[in-house]
């Protein structure tokens, strides 16, 4: 009788999970031929050791210097491939528990330049991720805006009108994607007269908005006749530029009150322009920066326990991404160390076949894996959930509880316009001054690759995270299609990682007991990226130099 009453308890307790883990198939066959490849590299080591050649000596050890880094790098690739691990999520026991008591969520999108970040693709963004598929009254989007540009808050102000239309007609035909611009250029006409005529009607509207935009962008202005429908246009009555202008912060929507309805009577999520105070003699620490003020703005405004942080050009493709979330966040057996949920990058323009591999299949689908089999993934900077209070640098503790009902509390009497300048005094150059902003607290200062900073000290302080890479792509993206712009963005990744591995931050020192020696070797994966070049170069140009001047580097027979 008790073994039956036991398995039942444990039936009961494995039906309770909101999310599962199974093992990737197929580790035994990969491990041994690892095994194979680990005794070819020491059979190459070995007969560069014991045939060095009179003639060309110092290309000779010059190639085993190349092979012995590469050995090690293989072996650093090894901790990511021993064991990766998949996860599935139980949207419907979440359902089942919670109903639509779940917790509120800010939603970070951060632009900077309304010419390389054309607006109507930002404003894309943001209405795919009003449009989730979730209480409209637990949303709030914020969009930080670098450049400090009019042409940005106009086009806010007019996605604001048009997601009036634009949520009601997701919710009722529960389209995806629910980036207008993607769903108009991907789906067929509906056959159906009635949904058609909505469709048509849904679809003028929305090319009618872009074309506003996209008129206001190409003549760098916006008519007068717009600024004086909207109090926040005033802020632009001065000529500002983008290094050089005031904190700005409006309230485009306000989600608490009750006039702020689309055009069947529901709610719309709460909505957020912010342009950070910006001066020539003080260091804006670039998106990073951003960021942080983002964190402190929002804890005046909605002060959602979870953070979605989104770039400005991957747009929501699955409408229950956030869902898919809180069932690693609010799950009773794990939820309470996990730090971060992080997506995948997925991008709609690169071809299967891309020469420059911008689809970054093995990171994707290997690596971040591998890295989830250990303690969870690296933050990558966008596509990533994360806890509030463990961005404010909060410890993990074994008693650590979250308060789910944060940003639904109000927040005394104080109008739109008082928390406006209340915000804006978070959001000055000197409030950082003496703080321990962007060291211990929220996200970190000093290099280009400021997420991986990030993701790595919350690692070490004791937080796992989750990778989720559900069948429906959770945002999709641009991505670069030519050899300058790869070139460009490799070169930014390559240094801002390197440069980790040479400061304080470096996986072997600053992990150093505080995370395995196998995610210190995950987390070096990347680091030594740059340097990885050396030797890479070295393989490609002396064989070819020996080979033109009779000087043998490999074994002439086997």
């Amino acid at each position: 009788m008790p073994l039956v009453s036991n398995s039942i308890s444990l039936r009961e307790m494995e039906m309770e999970r909101l999310f599962a883990t199974e093992k990737v198939g197929g580790r035994a066959l990969y491990k041994l031929q690892a095994v194979t490849v680990f005794l070819g590299i020491c059979l190459v080591l070995c007969y560069r050791v014991t045939h060095i050649p009179a003639a060309g000596t110092a290309a000779w050890l010059g190639m085993l210097a190349a092979e012995l880094w590469f050995g090690f790098y293989w072996i650093l690739t090894q901790s990511v491939r021993w064991r990766p691990i998949r996860r599935h999520t139980f949207k419907d026991r979440l359902a089942a528990r919670y109903g639509e008591r779940l917790p509120c969520v800010d939603i970070f999108v951060c632009t900077a330049d309304p010419r390389l970040e054309p607006p109507s693709l930002v404003m894309a963004t943001v209405l795919s991720l009003m449009a989730y598929n979730y209480p409209p009254e637990k949303l709030n989007v914020y969009l930080s805006d670098d450049g400090c540009s009019i042409l940005n808050f106009y086009a806010l102000w007019e996605a604001a009108s048009f997601a009036k239309h634009w949520l009601p007609f997701c919710r009722r035909y529960n389209i995806e994607p629910r980036s207008p611009a993607a769903y108009f250029a991907q789906s067929d006409k509906p056959y159906d007269p009635q949904a058609l005529e909505e469709w048509s009607f849904v679809k003028g509207l929305y090319e009618e908005m872009t074309e506003r935009i996209d008129s206001s962008v190409r003549s760098d202005n916006v008519p007068e006749e717009i600024k004086a429908n909207h109090k926040g246009f005033s802020e632009w009555s001065t000529r500002l530029s983008s290094k050089d202008h005031q904190p700005i912060v409006q309230v485009v929507i306000d989600g608490k009150d009750r006039n702020a309805v689309d055009n069947e009577g529901n709610v719309l999520p709460t909505l957020v322009y912010m342009a950070r105070e910006k001066r020539p003699q003080y260091h804006h620490n670039f998106k990073a920066g951003a960021m942080n003020t983002l964190i402190r703005v929002s804890s005046v405004i909605s002060n959602s326990p979870i953070i979605l942080i989104v770039d400005c050009d991957m747009y929501s493709n699955n409408s229950d991404a956030i869902r898919d979330a809180m069932c690693f966040f609010l799950d009773q057996e794990m939820g309470h160390k996990i730090a971060f949920v992080q997506n995948p990058q997925n991008y709609n323009n690169v071809t299967k076949n891309n020469i420059y591999g911008n689809s970054s299949n093995v990171f994707n689908q290997v690596e971040l894996r591998g890295f989830d089999g250990l303690v969870g993934p690296l933050y990558i900077g966008t596509g990533c959930f994360h806890r509030r209070e463990i961005l404010c640098g909060r410890r993990f503790t074994n008693d650590y509880k979250e308060d789910w009902d944060r940003g639904i509390k109000e927040k005394g009497n104080l109008s739109i316009d008082q928390i406006e300048e209340k915000a804006k005094s978070l959001a000055t150059c000197i409030y950082e001054h003496n703080t321990q902003w962007g060291n211990e607290i929220g996200v970190t200062y000093g290099s280009a690759a400021e997420d991986i900073i990030t993701g790595l000290i919350i690692h070490c302080k004791g937080w796992i995270s989750v990778f989720n890479n559900p069948p429906r792509a959770a945002f999709t993206g641009v991505g670069p299609t030519t050899l300058a712009h790869t070139i460009q963005q490799h070169k930014k990744w390559c240094e801002g990682v390197f440069s980790i591995f040479l400061s304080k931050y470096c996986p072997f020192i600053f992990g150093n007991g505080n995370i395995s020696l196998q995610l210190q070797m995950a987390y070096s994966i990347y680091s030594l990226w740059a340097p990885n070049s050396l030797p890479t170069l070295y393989y490609l140009i002396i064989p070819s130099v020996g080979l033109l001047k009779g000087i043998p580097l490999f074994p002439e027979r086997i």
